[in-house]
């Protein structure tokens, strides 16, 4: 009887070092998982930021040749559409600056 309870225990005790091995090993692979998917998760970020930068560069690109194409005014044909009232205001503050530097 002594025996079969001291075999008995032996089993238990192995299965239970068997569960933990186990354990350990399928920890290790979630774990290398994970980190696999970080870095690919992490490539893929890198991508899709270098993507995003083309992309702007390409709208910036564009963008600028319609800004330069626009016809530049003339600041006399500027001062010509003013206003009375505006144009006496540009006068106030052109003298203030004048006083300023003096």
């Amino acid at each position: 009887m002594d025996n079969r309870i001291t075999e008995g225990l032996k089993t238990l005790l192995l299965a239970g070092v068997g569960a933990a091995a186990l354990t350990v090993d399928k920890s290790q692979e979630i774990l290398k998982d994970l980190v696999d998917r970080g870095e690919l998760t992490v490539e893929q970020g890198k991508a899709l930021n270098q993507e995003l930068k083309h992309k702007i560069q390409a709208v910036k690109e564009q963008e600028q040749p319609q800004v330069a194409d626009e016809p530049k005014k003339d600041f006399a044909d500027l001062v010509a559409g003013l206003s009375p009232d505006d144009l006496a205001a540009l006068k106030e503050q052109i003298l203030k600056v004048e006083t300023k530097d003096e």
